[in-house]
């Protein structure tokens, strides 16, 4: 019997710090960087940045539900980032770097809701992630793919990356 694999898409910043992350959760099968949630066919990475495509950066999960539960997922997104943070995580500021569920389906939609509310009352605060309906991913830059596993010592993943994956136990 086939193993049936889900997909989850999320934004918390920089795709380099949420890919590094997610791709070392068991039952996590693939990672890949893109940009989703904006105007524009095909952005580049440059056009992005520029803040005029609308488009986020994120990660897109394919994940065996057996292994892993989308409600697991979550909570690693909410601890990986600031989701009180609007359009800015750490020294990344830009609207391509908010705080983005994109939801595959109406599960997805509700458990993203009901587990926004829990931190929100957790937090005692407000959490400006969105929750979007999934449209289309436009795959980044293949430089951009793998990034703190090919690069680990370059200095955004030495500050930035190491320290968060020591944080959530993952590095």
């Amino acid at each position: 019997m086939k193993q049936r694999l889900e997909k989850a898409t999320f934004g918390g910043g920089c795709f380099w710090c949420t890919e590094a992350v997610f791709q070392r959760l068991k039952g996590v099968k693939s990672v890949v960087s893109g940009y989703a949630g904006g105007s524009k066919s095909d952005p580049t990475y440059e056009e992005v940045c520029s803040g005029k495509t609308g488009h986020a950066e994120v990660i897109q999960i394919i994940f065996d539900p057996k292994e892993i539960s989308y409600e697991e997922l979550l909570d690693v997104f909410w601890q990986a980032h600031d989701p009180t943070s609007l359009n800015r995580q750490g020294t990344d500021v830009g609207s391509q770097y908010r705080s983005v569920i994109f939801y595959h389906d109406e599960n997805q939609r509700k458990l993203a809701e009901k587990s926004k509310k829990v931190l929100m009352k957790k937090l005692s605060k407000s959490v400006v992630t969105e929750i979007v309906l999934f449209t289309k991913l436009y795959e980044a830059e293949n430089y951009h793919h793998d990034y703190y596993n090919r690069n680990p010592v370059a200095p955004y993943c030495l500050f930035v990356i190491k320290p968060k994956l020591k944080k959530l136990k993952l590095g």
